[in-house]
């Protein structure tokens, strides 16, 4: 049985010696205020910028894009944000404290979908930093080929694992420089590429379909909160029991949400008005941005690409490897990120070097894995929600404690609600995932290809509501037994929440 690790943090650059134990009481620190910078650095990437392109992608005006954008983007992030309220409430990573929902070994399947979407996601990022490198050098004729994109790769691929293996001090000082930095030089971005925006050309894209703006919606939250949900209480873990509740969501919603909602609104506006851009951002989203900038700034455009971008895999190759110890492997967490890492790479030289097409596949594994993790959200935020205590830390890695080997009520309700949300969602992206939206027709909601629904994607949030539904309902009876119980641990604990 792992028992709470009580390990003083070093001062100055060393390697974070905790894993996925409970952080020691001497160990946390801080407030609220400072979940602000790594999850603002973790956003606000120019790719923000690329998704008003993708948004128009769905047939609908700017309008209708912004508003569907903006309320998808900050109502995920605010699911981050409760998510968040886990970590100060039981201080250990996200998948540690869901097995308190699913039992100690039932934990290990969301643990398992989390880990696969976090080093996605590691990919994603490291890819397309390595490409909007090659396109920055390209334009200032300095070779945009393979070897610069090696070089960029490398580099790249090295502060992400580098930051990774060192950990949570060195990703909060790392996040903060970067919030700033790439702060500044956005604002320069836009002053230089403002006089592009045709309003004419934006108040003429034709409006779409409610089904539509949905599909928006869901696009925008599957694209930013929901990739993040799995992490929240990550960073949060290291707070004092004592701090915030409200404010533990208000700052961690604030910092993740400020700089996507405001670049996708410029975005929007880029791309509504230029039609060859529009198109151009779907096979390089980032690089295509670098076409409206003069040729002095280009540099400070690399900067600000590639450290947005990373600020987002630091924070996934963390998470990730947090998630693979969760899943049993007996390492360190700083070799876990390290082989995280290794994943990493190989999926980069895939996308980078063997991929004719980014935007594609990527919506694609956005949708397939968004259904599942909306679905272990909503059983996470329910129980959450159910529990008048705080965790019982010690038995959240005993199987023979209060949580139990598998909590068949969670599991059950999560496998319903990905079945319903796979049923529900088309992905006509990749040939092995056209199996999808195979419960379209048999719903009355239109055939599943090129129907009102087809790219509205509502399985999404059908797995989101149905997996909290299911564990508020079902598991009520069971969560008030386990606080009901002898408790030995609790006299540890009582009286240290807020």
């Amino acid at each position: 049985m792992a028992t709470e690790v009580i390990v003083r943090p070093r001062e100055g650059l060393s390697v974070e010696l905790n894993g996925i134990n409970v952080i020691s009481s001497g160990e946390r620190k801080g407030s609220p205020r400072d979940l602000f910078w790594p999850w603002c650095a973790a956003n606000i990437a120019v790719l923000g910028i690329s998704y008003g392109s993708f948004f128009l992608g769905f047939g609908v005006s700017f309008w209708q894009a912004t508003i569907a954008g903006l309320l998808g983007t900050v109502l995920s992030f605010l699911l981050v944000g409760l998510v968040s309220l886990a970590g100060k409430r039981g201080s250990a990573p996200t998948m540690v404290l869901s097995r308190a929902a699913y039992g100690v070994e039932g934990g290990k399947i969301p643990a398992a979908l989390s880990y696969i979407l976090l080093v996605g996601w590691e990919t994603v990022l490291v890819s397309l930093a390595t490409l909007a490198t090659a396109t920055v050098f390209d334009r200032l004729g300095w070779g945009g080929g393979d070897a610069t994109k090696i070089i960029a790769f490398i580099l790249v691929a090295g502060v992400v694992v580098f930051s990774g293996i060192f950990g949570f001090n060195v990703i909060m000082r790392v996040q903060t420089i970067l919030t700033v930095a790439l702060a500044i030089l956005t604002v320069g971005y836009v002053l230089l590429t403002v006089g592009h925006i045709n309003f004419s050309a934006v108040t003429s894209v034709p409006g779409g379909s409610p089904q539509a703006v949905l599909g928006t919606l869901i696009f925008a939250a599957t694209g930013f909160g929901l990739g993040w949900v799995n992490s929240g209480a990550d960073y949060s873990r290291y707070l004092p029991r004592n701090a915030s509740s409200s404010a533990v969501v208000a700052w961690t919603t604030f910092g993740a949400a400020i700089a996507p909602v405001l670049l996708v609104v410029y975005g929007l506006l880029l791309a509504a008005s230029d039609s060859k851009l529009n198109s151009a951002i779907a096979s390089d989203p980032v690089g295509a941005l670098t076409t409206l900038l003069p040729t002095w700034y280009l540099l400070l455009f690399a900067l600000v690409a590639i450290g947005g971008l990373i600020g987002g895999a630091i924070l996934d190759i963390y998470s990730s490897g947090l998630a693979l110890l969760t899943l049993g492997l007996r390492i360190p967490r700083w070799t876990a990120a390290g082989l995280d890492g290794v994943i990493m790479i190989f999926g980069t030289i895939y996308v980078v070097w063997i991929a004719s097409n980014f935007f594609f596949p990527f919506e694609g594994f956005l949708i397939t894995l968004g259904v599942p993790i909306a679905a272990w959200c909503g059983v996470f935020l329910a129980d959450l929600l159910l529990r008048k205590r705080d965790y019982a830390e010690t038995e959240l890695y005993d199987s023979r404690g209060r949580y139990g080997l598998i909590n068949w009520v969670a599991v059950g309700t999560t496998v319903v609600a990905t079945f319903l949300g796979w049923g529900l969602v088309t992905n006509g992206f990749a040939d092995w995932l056209h199996w999808q939206g195979y419960l379209l027709e048999p719903f009355g909601l239109g055939p599943k290809d090129n129907g009102p629904w087809t790219y509205a994607n509502l399985g999404v949030f059908v797995a989101l509501g149905l997996g909290f539904l299911g564990q508020f309902v079902l598991g009520r009876s069971q969560i008030a037994k386990q606080e009901a119980a002898a408790d030995p641990v609790h006299a540890l604990t009582k009286g240290s929440g807020s």
